[in-house]
């Protein structure tokens, strides 16, 4: 492979290298897999990516794959940021703010994939703007990362995920070629079917598929149901007035379609001021309960804890300020956070009164903003960053299960299943639910350096996912399935839907240079090859 980094390094800007040391370091992200690739790249200039991409086409055109995956800060807990061959970094060189668009009608920001969420809502806050999908990790998560996996955050439930907010892309596809995808009218779209280049193949078969499989699409792909499994976004290529738009297609595709290179997204008027409001309530579903009712006045979140969470906590030395200091040893049920966000400090307070006045009615133990300050809150509210790291005895809490989405009016059954589940795995998983949407995480504890918890790995993602889709949920709701989610996500769905996005794929990477392993099926010997022993949020601290 060095002599390949040699190569390639004549003909690109960036660098390229071999170095063991290196490509150890790129050998995880935020999933529980480790897979060591031959070379990494870090691109100075999109043109690097194309002969990158041009390269690795040649080489398989004669039977040699060197398999392509784009990375931003490696966040991605799905293994959808690793793999064999060349990995492209884009956190080093493309992290640039192109331009920010201010007119009054026109709000909108010009990115590189490597730019963080951190970075990007800096800058646009001095404009009196922000992306207000944020991802929760906003100091290393990456724009080109959130829009490839289609990834959310605390605000998703208002306002939707990273990707509804991309309205243009620049892509470089399978061969080199540099394509840039946005909503084209009927008639654009007819000149880009009569093109004689890869970009015009795409064009042309894709809208044929497109055709022969418009009744499966409808009945089985167009609904509003988040699903980022698969390529779903093929539902929004093509319209009623014959524009099409291969943007929702390549958002939440993880590098396996394109590699994004440039993005355009929307922008939203900022607010920094906020009201929270805390409340310890007796039980879980009394929690639901209050969650439910709060949902009437428009918060920009709503949150919803196992008291498990806080008590495993307090055993590692944290306290929290839901009771009076004489009962300081009594146990926390539940928890609900809200956050108001309006403009105006009164048009807050006014919500704030009234969710005081809604949880009175639970019993509830009520901080808000008013008695503590913003940050205090915000800690209640991570609390699992205190406990999402491996612990004295080998513990650590992975994210298998993070993700899914259940319809509001079957938590109370989902709980009672879930429960089920850790019984029979002998494990524990606190659910932390985002009311709004209905984004539940849950993490189990486990010794990943003992056979018997790597076992149960794949295990509880199976049984997770099933009872997922038992109750009308989305497996695959947040972010996509990159490769430790995959093989579950599938088993879930209708074949001929398999098929759709076989095909899907398979016009964009003949080759299957693109990404390979992520967002398809895989054996299971090789996920349990590529397990870590052990798992910790040490490359992002």
């Amino acid at each position: 492979m060095s002599k390949i980094a040699e190569y390639l390094n004549e003909h690109i800007l960036g660098e390229i290298t071999a170095s063991k040391a290196v490509r150890e370091r790129f050998s995880r992200d935020g999933s529980i897999l480790t897979i060591k690739p031959e070379l990494v790249m870090f691109p100075r200039v999109t043109n690097d990516i194309r002969k990158a991409a041009r390269f690795s086409w040649q080489l398989a055109e004669k039977g040699h794959v060197l398999p392509l995956t784009a990375r931003g800060g490696g966040s991605d807990q799905t293994g959808g940021a690793i793999g064999k061959g060349l990995i492209i970094n884009t956190t080093a060189y493309l992290h640039h703010i192109i331009h920010i668009g201010l007119k009054d009608k026109d709000r909108f920001v010009h990115v590189q994939p490597g730019v963080t969420f951190q970075a990007l809502n800096d800058a646009l806050n001095w404009h009196g703007l922000y992306v207000p999908t944020y991802n929760e990790g906003a100091r290393f998560a990456t724009i080109g990362g959130a829009v490839a996996s289609n990834a959310g955050g605390q605000l998703s439930g208002k306002y939707g995920l990273t990707g509804e907010w991309a309205t243009r892309l620049e892509v470089v596809l399978a061969n080199g070629d540099l394509i840039e995808t946005t909503r084209l009218s009927k008639r654009d779209f007819s000149k880009k079917t009569g093109l004689q280049t890869f970009e015009g193949e795409i064009y042309r078969k894709l809208d044929g598929l497109i055709e022969d499989n418009q009744e499966l699409i409808n009945e089985k792909l167009g609904g509003n149901v988040r699903d980022n499994a698969g390529y779903s976004g093929i539902s929004q290529v093509k319209h009623k007035d014959g524009s099409f738009d291969l943007t929702p297609l390549l958002i939440g595709s993880q590098g396996t379609l394109g590699i994004i290179s440039e993005i355009v997204l929307r922008t939203d008027y900022v607010n920094k001021d906020q009201t929270i409001l805390v409340a310890a309530v007796e039980s879980l579903e009394a929690a639901r309960d209050a969650a439910d009712a709060l949902r009437s006045l428009d918060p920009a979140s709503i949150e919803t804890f196992d008291g498990t969470l806080f008590e495993k906590a307090k055993e590692y030395g944290k306290s929290y300020p839901f009771a009076e200091p004489a009962d300081e040893s009594s146990t926390i049920a539940a928890v609900v956070y809200v956050l108001f966000n309006d403009f105006g400090d009164a048009a807050r307070g006014r919500k704030l009164k009234k969710a005081q006045k809604i949880l009175g009615k639970f019993n509830a133990s009520v901080i808000t903003s008013d008695d503590r300050t913003i940050d205090e809150l915000i800690a209640i509210r991570d609390v699992a960053s205190s406990l999402y790291i491996s612990d004295a005895g080998g513990h650590s809490y992975p994210p298998l299960l993070d993700g899914a989405s259940i319809p509001s009016d079957r938590h109370e059954e989902f709980a009672t299943a879930v429960a089920e589940v850790a019984a029979r795995n002998h494990v524990s998983l606190p659910l932390h639910t985002r009311t709004l949407d209905g984004i539940i995480y849950t993490r189990p504890a486990l010794e990943l350096s003992k056979v018997g918890d790597k076992q149960k790995v794949f295990k509880l993602i199976s049984e997770y996912s099933q009872v997922v889709d038992k109750f009308g949920g989305t497996f695959i709701a947040e972010s996509a399935e990159g490769r430790l989610k995959a093989n579950a996500a599938y088993a879930l769905m209708d074949e001929d839907v398999r098929h759709l996005y076989e095909q899907i794929r398979a016009i964009f990477d003949p080759y299957g240079t693109l990404n390979p392993g992520v967002k398809q099926v895989s054996e299971v010997r090789e996920l349990v090859e590529a397990l870590r022993t052990s798992y910790d949020l040490s490359d992002f601290a």
